[in-house]
């Protein structure tokens, strides 16, 4: 069962240095943000392995906190380049439609 755990470990290592590879050279900003987003899942997976291979609980608490930072932040990066903000717009842009 370790042995397992310390494969896949190993596998989470190498597809975090694809993704970082794929952060510095994606070629547009969504692509980045993505790449980035996908590190953070596969590093709380990493923290969730590591933990259980040292017999450590406790960093379930820490791989779910930092999910949760992931997540946080890849909506409020995403947020300001699209309105070059963190507010909310006051007027909306009229479509036409209305």
């Amino acid at each position: 069962m370790i042995g397992m755990i310390g494969a896949a470990s190993l596998a989470l290592v190498i597809a975090v240095m694809l993704l970082l590879i794929r952060a510095l050279r994606g070629p547009t900003l969504y692509d980045r943000v993505a790449a980035v987003n996908a590190l953070g899942t596969k590093t709380v997976l990493l923290i969730g392995a590591i933990g259980f291979l040292l017999g450590r609980p406790e960093w379930l608490d820490i791989a779910l906190l930092y999910a949760l930072i992931n997540f946080v932040t890849t909506i409020a990066i995403l947020k300001f380049f699209r309105y070059r903000s963190f507010q909310v717009p006051m007027v909306r842009k009229s479509g036409g439609g209305e």
